[in-house]
């Protein structure tokens, strides 16, 4: 493996070249990730109802079928609490290499699936195990790739670099609505029979391409500095909740905000549009593909400007607004004008989501030492998700209790909560995160069990 030499002071942590690789290498990764996680998303909003849960009811198979869609999120946590585990105390590079592969493997076979009228109540068992699965997986891969980039980056530089791995679930998202755009343009019966099985199959192919770039690039720095010096965490997740229990907990409730916004605006209110207000899956389709696109723009932007003002005020306007525009999100779907429609997808998306986005793998790292710094991003991180990951099934129920006004509500709720916890939490930016902070040391000098 290629040594890379490291710094504990100001200097630069890595060849500029360097973290260009590494940017490239956890963008790509990313991208593979999110796509498989996407994809399902976009199937549970289109296919999966009718496919899986068939009832005389539309409106309760489309519920059963957001209900598998947060299962993915409650297995989130496992996913981080393991990998985060191994990730402190065998390396970044390891877990990254693996969870690509158990994410791939799931995501494909869910494309081999038999559906609900071929074998009966074996097809959804078979459907929410791999989504299962696909939660595990997901749970360990964005704190590894985050911490890859801000572990390889100069000081000064995180919050830009950063950025890239958080790209990916924009790329992701465009090649899953793309790849959804145009098999959803098939003969509905065609589509129905084998067309929605495409988007996983092909994900063999952008597994191979993530993985071959992914063995090329070298372990973090800062990681083999704490190896070299055997000072690695015993318990890591125990270990990091005595020392950042706190920013755990603010980062579970800053995570409200992020995944209301993303998963309402491209799961819940797909489904919303093209089932309840009749607007064509083609034309939601390519608001969320928009998005997505501006998103490879926004997102660094945004990231370069949390190196200068730092990390908190970009996530305090990211979560203001996304609870500013939650109830004109919903009016606009109610106009069915495209022009209203795509503004606000525009603002919910590129200016609400991505504000945050584009600097959650800078700034939940840097709550923590080197030594949990995997297990606390991970575990702050996925918690956070499984409180959030059933945002459509709550707000399908909503809906049908009260209409969207209720749904908007929730959003504005979940919103304004993140706002508090951002004001709780602490300014990172400048942060030497290569140092050993206090209480690590402290746990780090308790006498080892022989």
């Amino acid at each position: 493996m290629e040594r890379m030499e490291a710094r504990l002071g100001g200097e630069d942590i890595h060849p500029p070249t360097s973290i260009r690789k590494v940017a490239f290498a956890s963008f790509i990764g990313s991208t593979v990730e999110w796509y498989d996680f996407f994809i399902y998303g976009t199937a549970t909003a289109l296919v999966f109802g009718q496919l899986f849960f068939p009832s005389a009811n539309p409106l309760a198979s489309t519920l059963a079928a957001f209900a598998t869609f947060g299962v993915g999120f409650l297995f989130r946590p496992l996913g981080g609490a393991f990998f985060g585990h191994f990730g402190d105390r065998i390396g970044r590079k390891a877990m990254l290499v693996i969870t690509l592969l158990v994410m791939g493997t799931a995501t494909v076979l869910i494309g081999f699936l038999p559906t609900y009228a071929q074998v009966g109540v074996l097809a959804p068992v078979l459907l929410v195990t791999l989504r299962a699965i696909q939660g595990f997986s997901v749970g360990g891969e964005w704190a590894g790739g985050s911490l890859m980039v801000i572990e390889h980056a100069p000081p000064g530089r995180r919050g830009f670099y950063g950025a890239f791995p958080q790209i990916g679930p924009s790329a992701g998202t465009l090649l899953s609505a793309g790849v959804f755009a145009i098999v959803s343009a098939l003969p509905e019966e065609q589509f129905l029979s084998w067309g929605w099985r495409i988007p996983f199959i092909l994900s063999a192919i952008v597994v191979a391409v993530g993985l071959f770039i992914r063995l090329r690039i070298a372990e973090s720095p800062i990681f083999e500095r704490v190896k070299e010096t055997r000072t690695e965490a015993r318990m890591p997740i125990v270990d990091v909740f005595r020392a950042y229990g706190k920013n755990i907990v603010l980062i579970m409730g800053m995570r409200l905000a992020i995944n209301t916004i993303y998963y309402g605006a491209t799961v819940y209110a797909l489904s919303y549009a093209t089932e309840q207000l009749g607007i064509a899956n083609s034309t939601m389709l390519t608001m969320i593909l928009i998005t997505a696109a501006i998103g490879f723009v926004s997102k660094p932007v945004y990231g370069a400007i949390s190196d200068m003002i730092g990390r908190r005020p970009i996530y305090f306007a990211g979560a203001i607004v996304g609870a500013l525009i939650s109830f004109p999100f919903f009016w606009a779907l109610e106009t069915r004008s495209i022009i209203l429609i795509f503004l606000a997808y525009v603002v919910a998306i590129n200016v609400a989501h991505n504000l945050i986005d584009a600097i959650e793998a800078s700034f939940y790292p840097e709550l923590f030492g080197t030594r949990t710094r995997y297990s606390g991003a991970a575990l702050g991180h996925q918690l956070g998700a499984a409180i959030t990951g059933f945002t459509p099934l709550i707000a399908g129920a909503l809906s049908a209790a009260g209409g969207w006004p209720l749904v908007a509500g929730y959003f504005t709720v979940a919103c304004l909560v993140s706002v508090v916890c951002v004001y709780l939490a602490t300014e990172t930016f400048r942060k030497d995160i290569a140092e050993m902070e206090s209480t690590e040391q402290q746990i780090a000098a308790e006498p080892r069990v022989q």
